[in-house]
């Protein structure tokens, strides 16, 4: 499992303005399973994504893919996350 976290490079006016492109890409890779949860940050500097994939390799191809990143409006920080305990509500998380 991965924690992506993406930080804006550019001003908010630019990243609106290829929000539904990177929106329609968020829900392709939520229909092929990849990611499970994602949403802005607060105040508004990025987001972060709940993603799930093979190895790095794959989520890279599938990052490759963000049309903010194509953009180049903004950055990928990834981070291999192996959750070892759960809340009863989340023991989803500790699943293969």
């Amino acid at each position: 499992m991965f924690i992506v976290i993406l930080t804006y490079t550019a001003p908010l006016e630019e990243i609106d303005r290829h929000l539904e492109a990177h929106n329609a890409w968020l829900e392709e890779n939520y229909a092929a399973g990849h990611f499970l949860a994602s949403g802005r940050q607060d105040p508004r500097t990025g987001g972060l994504v709940l993603a799930r994939a093979a190895d790095r390799e794959e989520l890279g191809r599938i990052l490759a893919q963000d049309p903010f990143g194509i953009a180049e409006v903004a950055t990928h920080t990834v981070i291999d996350w192996r959750p070892s305990r759960a809340s009863a509500e989340a023991q989803w998380l500790l699943r293969p």
